[in-house]
């Protein structure tokens, strides 16, 4: 099979096939495949992504995390973006999983370069990594007893004086 005749609904059958009920939903933002699998599936299907001889999702380009507090009891989500070079493809996958309990398992297994991603994510939004072998903060202070990220803090600082919103276009 050549890269032209990997579509984005091949993608999906052969990962149905292979993950039955496991492809929560799907989109195509821009052109990207979009996938949502279930918190305790995703590095299963990460894993068998990158070592799939035909697909060839080989490299990680980027893991983060989101804040979406409008959606009850799936606040708070993970998204993966793996490319396969070899056909030129890219794929988003996307777990969501409620606030109260922000824990997934780490891609490091698959991914050594996902370690430093996680760690990001988990400074910025406080998602906890399992097995991950070194979860800390890694741009925050050490000492910071909060997530910054996370939309329940407010953008601005009510106290200051030195800015006054006409010059900022509001």
């Amino acid at each position: 099979m050549t890269a032209t005749d990997i579509t984005h609904e091949y993608i999906v059958e052969k990962l149905s096939t292979q993950f039955p009920g496991k492809i929560l939903s799907q989109e195509e933002p821009y052109g990207l495949l979009s996938l949502n699998v279930p918190r305790e599936n995703a590095i299963e299907i990460i894993k068998w992504l990158k070592e799939d001889t035909e697909l060839q999702f080989i490299f990680m380009t980027d893991l983060c995390g989101v804040h979406f507090p409008e959606q009850t009891g799936f606040e708070l989500g993970v998204i993966y973006h793996l490319h396969s070079l070899v056909h030129n493809i890219r794929l988003r996958l996307r777990t969501f999983f409620p606030a109260n309990d922000p824990v997934v398992p780490t891609a490091t297994t698959v991914f050594r370069a996902a370690n430093w991603m996680e760690r990001e994510t988990f400074d910025f939004f406080g998602i906890r990594f399992t097995g991950h072998p070194d979860l800390r903060r890694i741009l925050n202070v050490d000492d910071m007893t909060y997530h910054p990220l996370l939309k329940q803090y407010p953008l601005e600082d009510d106290t200051r004086t030195d800015k006054e919103d006409k010059y900022f276009g509001r």
